[in-house]
């Protein structure tokens, strides 16, 4: 497990000093966060204090009734993300290098797989992470199941989900992400074994003398828990959350402007559980570039208000494996094209037929 944060320890690439979906430069105002949260309280206490007043205007009564109720369907999410944030802060990153660990093949990948879940980590931050463990020595498979598993499976964004979707379905999707996860690793790592894709110049290795209980054991023994522990505790999972909000807050202003300009019968029929649906939505996925916390409320609604939950697990899939950043990142960090651009070829066909099965089996 580790420390809810966008970048590694070392920095992985270049990229690490630019703008990240994360965490935006020092030197410049967080505008999304600040815009977003104005936005989104506007239209709240505008629906809590003057929403008889505004009934005349339809578009804005849409607009910040859809406000209202994603703010108070999420609340309790977002709190519990908090709280899972201030106790991960205290969780170092080597623990979950250890779960990665050497083994090869169908071991590794699972290994790979269980590591990227457990980090709760943004689609964009996740990238200096998975670069770092190809530079150590993971495979490309490890690499790219760790990629897929990461984006959206932190525990912050599942209890948002949970709120959003139920608890049901957020499960679902999660197990069928890491199913894709570990199909994309294999296949990875066998057309590296076939000569297709490039082969890694550095051979795998891990600190083998790092032992995961007897170190955790040695590290609990040794922190004092006192309230001013738990404090800084809390705080710091505050100070990470920031990162969460402003992606959720500008996806919930998002999602409001669909609800208020795109008619129940319009989205219904352009992004409902037909194949053309999906097709709409795999393409509003590519060309949408937000978080994956940002996903999450238009997810909700392609599932709520297009009763495509095929549609929603689409959504929240698509748009990490075919963000055009995780492919130029694996582009530098492994020097192959082929290798990046296999990542979108052999991951969205895969979420394409899981997400039609869903719509099918939900019809």
């Amino acid at each position: 497990m580790a420390q809810h944060s966008c970048h590694s320890e070392e920095q992985a690439s270049s990229h690490s000093e630019q703008e990240s979906c994360c965490h935006p430069q020092k030197s410049r105002p967080d505008y999304l966060l600040w815009g977003s949260m104005s936005i989104v309280t506007a239209l709240y206490i505008l629906h809590f204090g003057f929403s008889q007043q505004i009934v005349f205007i339809r578009w804005l009564q849409v607009l910040s009734s859809a406000a209202f109720e994603l703010i108070n369907t999420m609340w309790w999410g977002v709190a519990l993300g908090i709280v899972m944030l201030a106790i991960l802060s205290k969780i170092p990153r080597e623990f979950v290098m250890s779960v990665l660990g050497t083994g090869l093949g169908f071991k590794g990948i699972l290994r790979a797989v269980s590591a990227g879940v457990l980090l709760d980590l943004c689609s964009h931050g996740i990238l200096m992470v998975a670069a770092k463990l190809y530079e150590r020595g993971a495979t490309i498979g490890q690499v790219m199941a760790f990629l897929i598993a990461s984006p959206w499976n932190s525990f912050s964004l599942t209890l948002i989900l949970f709120a959003l979707i139920g608890v049901g379905w957020t499960l679902l999707f999660v197990a069928l992400s890491a199913v894709i996860a570990i199909v994309t690793g294999v296949l990875f790592d066998a057309l590296v074994a076939r000569g297709t894709l490039p082969s890694h110049p550095v051979q795998s290795h891990h600190d083998s003398d790092f032992k995961f209980w007897s170190e955790a054991s040695r590290r609990l023994s040794g922190t004092q828990f006192s309230l001013q522990f738990f404090i800084d505790m809390l705080i710091h999972g505050i100070k990470e959350s920031r990162m969460v909000i402003r992606w959720l807050l500008f996806g919930v202003v998002l999602a409001s402007l669909i609800r208020a300009f795109a008619p129940d019968d319009f989205f219904g029929h352009y992004f409902g559980p037909t194949v053309v649906g999906l097709l709409f939505t795999v393409l509003a996925a590519t060309v949408i570039e937000v978080c994956s916390e940002g996903s999450s409320p238009i997810a909700a609604d392609l599932m709520n208000r297009a009763n495509a939950p095929g549609n929603s697990f689409a959504f929240l899939m698509a748009g990490a494996a075919t963000d055009y950043t995780e492919v130029m990142v694996m582009r530098e960090q492994t020097k192959s094209w082929k290798i990046a651009l296999f990542l979108p070829l052999l991951t969205v066909p895969q979420v394409m037929l899981v997400a039609w099965l869903i719509n099918s089996f939900s019809i």
